[in-house]
């Protein structure tokens, strides 16, 4: 009987759940990485403020770029485009190249607009523009490397194993951008102590990302000119959101940093809430391509398969996200609410983030595919900026209520 309601409830794709939850567990692991970045560099964050603006942005900027590129590629696949080749003018070459043109124009743009809103907020003693800048180009160039590398290698191993790239790209890119990226950062961070190394960088990071982005605007690669006239603005905006999403946290500082284990919680619980919503909107605009789901206002049988699935994959994740936390508490002796009130704050917060982070997947995908735009260049973007901000206001209220 047990087993007749998960089959039910799971719907008629029982391989979807499987490779879903797979990924999900294989991304809370290298959450894990991340949660102990966060939890352990609690004396940097109080050192140089401003930064924990900066760190949700910069995260997201991984998924938000790359989770698009595996979006797009899935969808390739899906309709046989899809060809492992290093030639430029390739549908690889262009989506690979549009990536890097955006991972550079994106770091620039997030280190101005940190540095804007931290004096604009009142943080006390923000770090320069220069830093910033340095900080968020190194350490975005590092994780983006090590993210594009993955991103490709799912693609090709979909193709050959023959699973559906839907069901575990957002998951897998959502954890090692989490796993990449806050090391990146505090890399970056010991580096501009350097004298005139964040100067250096900031000039070249500036005139790197202006000749990336006209030479990619007067190239003959259409598809890549494509992807940069949708994608550059929403990348943006998301990147703005992503930065008050951090400027929530920055706000929470001093909570967060007397339960240090609360910080290692936020890279988990953030990234199983976009990741969960990632499915959904890579799953979403596959078939709204394909012609399988029609762009309705309400869901339709088969949307609604896949907003259940959402709902049941996050129960277990995010108790295992709480799990995780825990874990790196006790791994490197953070400070901690206590396991229920860590679990509360997962589990209630997470729910929560959950039902927002499908409501954007799923109206962006229908929102987007009707105004005539690819929705693999929206979804994506719009589920790990919103929920980055949404869920660190769930996060932030769980905390409130339960700590």
């Amino acid at each position: 009987m047990l087993a007749r309601r998960a089959r039910a409830l799971l719907g008629p794709d029982p391989a979807a759940a499987r490779q879903s939850l797979v990924a999900l567990l294989i991304g809370l692991v290298a959450s894990l990485v991340a949660g102990l970045t966060l939890g352990g560099i609690s004396d940097t964050i109080e050192r140089l403020p401003g930064l924990l603006v900066l760190v949700p942005a910069a995260i997201a900027l991984r998924g938000t770029i790359f989770g698009a590129l595996g979006s797009r590629l899935g969808t390739a696949i899906h309709a046989g485009t899809y060809r492992f080749t290093r030639r430029p003018d390739s549908v690889l070459g262009q989506n690979v190249m549009a990536a890097g043109v955006l991972t550079f124009f994106t770091s620039v743009t997030l280190a101005v607009l940190a540095k804007v809103i931290s004096e604009v907020f009142g943080i006390a003693n923000a770090i320069s523009l220069v830093d910033f800048m340095a900080i968020s180009f190194i350490g975005g160039v590092l994780s983006s490397i090590v993210v594009l590398a993955l991103t490709v290698f799912l693609a090709e191993s979909s193709v050959r194993s023959g699973w559906d790239l839907d069901n575990v790209m957002a998951p897998l890119v959502t954890a090692s951008g989490d796993m990449v990226t806050l090391p990146a950062l505090f890399v970056a961070t010991l580096l501009i102590g350097i004298p005139g190394l964040s100067v250096s960088v900031s000039v070249v990071a500036t005139l790197l990302a202006a000749a990336a982005l006209v030479a990619a605007f007067r190239s003959n690669h259409r598809e890549l000119r494509a992807i940069l006239r949708e994608a550059l603005w929403v990348v943006v905006a998301a990147g703005v959101l992503s930065l008050v999403a951090g400027l929530t946290l920055e706000r929470q500082v001093e909570s967060l940093i007397t339960y240090p284990a609360l910080l290692a919680l936020v890279p988990p619980f953030l990234a199983s809430a976009g990741a969960l919503g990632g499915i959904v909107s890579s799953r979403m605009t596959s078939k709204l391509h394909l012609g399988v789901v029609e762009p309705d206002a309400v869901p339709g049988p088969v949307a609604r398969v896949d907003l259940a699935l959402a709902m049941v994959l996050a129960l277990p994740v995010f108790a295992l996200a709480s799990l995780v936390a825990d874990l790196a508490a006790l791994l490197i002796d953070l400070e901690s609410p206590g396991v229920v009130a860590m679990l509360a704050v997962a589990m209630v917060g997470g729910m929560f983030a959950t039902v927002l982070s499908m409501l954007v997947a799923y109206y962006g995908a229908i929102v987007s595919y009707r105004l005539g735009l690819d929705p693999d260049n929206l979804g994506i973007p719009l589920v790990t900026s919103s929920i980055d901000l949404l869920g660190s206001f769930s996060f932030i209220a769980a905390v409130v209520v339960f700590v």
